[in-house]
């Protein structure tokens, strides 16, 4: 991809904000910003979460969002630029509503017959003991937060309804989602396809937030392992759980493959982090794409997605 169709392009980034992943994002917008300016173009840094901000998009060409979480990932930022005939990196309105609510991204992948998790939401009425006994371990997650957060483990009804406690600290419905023992993979996807697979070996006792964006002890592989073919199965599935939910341009979508080789999608990611411990980079990376070559492709992509709409 050549770099010279960002040159002279007047770009904002969105960085920060004020969801649960704002640190995250801020790293993530300079990073970009960084690439976008190494290939000439003119970059203002907004941040939402240190006030007013609307008016420095004025003169504007062009929104690269990097703001992880609600607020910027869920659809409102995105309805707000289509009102304003603004071109913005990444999935409309409804792509982004969907993916940023797990419990609609699941019910919608098993309503097309793709594999996920078996589920329940959690509330003050749950049986904790029934659900262990159904599900055994269950992994709890609010359902609007991105990047672990607010994610926790429970063997026994008391964990169970420790974790629901932690978890209301977010907004939104609270899953209990049944664990699966495996292998987690995430597949970036770039257009219409899918980059090189990376296979995760977390250090810790599962992907959180320290083993995505802190720990260098998390194992990253990429290539991932797998045989050409099951390679090529597992990027159709990510192709196809991506589309289902009217996600665009570019994102990630995480994977798990339970013992048995079979494969359970988990979630899909909108807006994924761009920071130097990020998964789509180094995807990008093993597909012989530079960081500036990626931003230039999300912006291509997205100016032919906004002009499609």
């Amino acid at each position: 991809m050549s770099l010279a169709l960002l040159s002279g392009v007047r770009f904002a980034v969105l960085m920060g904000g004020t969801a649960a992943e704002r640190e995250i994002s801020l790293q993530s917008g300079e990073n970009v910003a960084c690439a976008l300016e190494a290939a000439g173009s003119s970059v203002v840094r907004i941040d939402p979460g240190a006030g007013e901000w609307a008016e420095q998009l004025s003169g504007i060409d062009f929104v690269f969002n990097l703001l992880h979480g609600p607020g910027g990932e869920d659809g409102v930022l995105q309805g707000l630029f289509d009102l304003m005939n603004l071109p913005y990196s990444g999935s409309g309105v409804l792509g982004s509503a969907l993916t940023m609510d797990k419990v609609r991204t699941k019910q919608l992948w098993l309503g097309v017959g793709l594999p996920t998790p078996e589920f329940s939401l959690l509330s003050a009425a749950t049986d904790w003991s029934d659900l262990i006994s159904q599900y055994g371990t269950i992994f709890v997650k609010p359902a609007l937060e991105g990047s672990s957060i607010g994610m926790s483990k429970a063997n026994t009804p008391e964990q169970l309804e420790a974790a629901w406690e932690r978890a209301r600290a977010y907004k939104g419905e609270i899953i209990g989602e049944r664990f699966v023992e495996g292998t987690e993979y995430t597949v970036a996807i770039l257009g219409d396809r899918a980059l090189p697979a990376i296979r995760i070996e977390p250090a810790s006792e599962f992907y959180d937030f320290d083993a995505k964006y802190i720990s260098d002890a998390t194992g990253f592989f990429c290539p991932s392992g797998l045989s050409v073919n099951e390679e090529t199965e597992l990027a159709d599935l990510a192709l196809r759980a991506f589309a289902a939910v009217d996600a665009a341009v570019w994102g990630r979508v995480d994977v798990i493959r339970d013992i048995s080789g079979a494969w359970q999608l988990l979630e899909v990611n909108t807006i994924p982090g761009m920071t130097s411990h990020s998964l789509v980079p180094m995807a990008a990376h093993a597909a012989s794409m530079t960081l500036g070559d990626l931003v230039a492709e999300i912006y291509r992509l997205s100016m032919e997605a906004r002009h499609a709409s």
